[in-house]
C-alpha cells in the first residue's frame, strides 16, 4: 500500500466516524434543559440571591430531610404561604410543585415516599412578615 491510498482510508475511516458520533448525539433522548424559560429565570437570578440571603438571616434551618422516615421537614411559622418545588434533574418529568400554607405550629411535614429513588432538590419560597425568602436543599431518597 502506498501513502495517497493510506491517507484517503485514514480521511474516509474519520469522516464515518465523525458522521457516527452525529447521528448518536441527535438521536439522544432525555437532554434536557434546567428550566423551559432559562433566561427569564436569568434576569430574576439577582432576586434569588436577595432571598436566599435573607433566609440565611433567620438563623434556622427551614428545610430538613429525616432519611428514615422519607419525610421532609418545613420549619415554618403559623400563617406562612410558599411554595415547595421538588426538581429532578435528571428527568424533568418527576418534577413536582406544592403549595404550602401552614395552619399550626411546630414543623410541617410532607412525605415524598411517593418519589423515585435518587437525587432531588428541593427549593423552597415563602414569604414571612413582608419578606420574601429562598432555601434549597439537595436530597437523596
Amino acid at each position: 500500500m502506498d501513502w495517497g491510498k493510506g491517507i484517503t482510508l485514514t480521511i474516509i475511516g474519520f469522516v464515518v466516524l465523525i458522521m457516527t458520533m452525529v447521528v448518536i448525539s441527535v438521536r439522544m433522548d432525555g437532554i434536557e434543559l434546567v428550566t423551559e424559560n432559562y433566561y427569564e429565570e436569568e434576569i430574576k437570578y439577582q432576586d434569588r440571591i436577595d432571598e436566599s440571603n435573607s433566609a440565611m438571616k433567620l438563623d434556622r434551618e427551614v428545610i430538613s430531610y429525616d432519611a428514615q422516615s422519607k419525610v421532609i421537614e418545613l420549619d415554618l411559622p403559623n400563617g406562612t404561604v410558599g411554595t415547595l418545588q421538588l426538581f429532578r434533574p435528571s428527568d424533568s418529568s418527576l418534577d413536582q410543585t406544592i403549595k404550602v400554607e401552614v395552619t399550626h405550629s411546630g414543623k410541617t411535614a410532607v412525605p415524598v415516599k411517593q418519589l423515585k429513588s435518587g437525587y432531588w432538590k428541593v427549593q423552597l419560597n415563602w414569604s414571612e412578615n413582608g419578606v420574601d425568602h429562598y432555601q434549597e436543599k439537595k436530597i437523596t431518597i
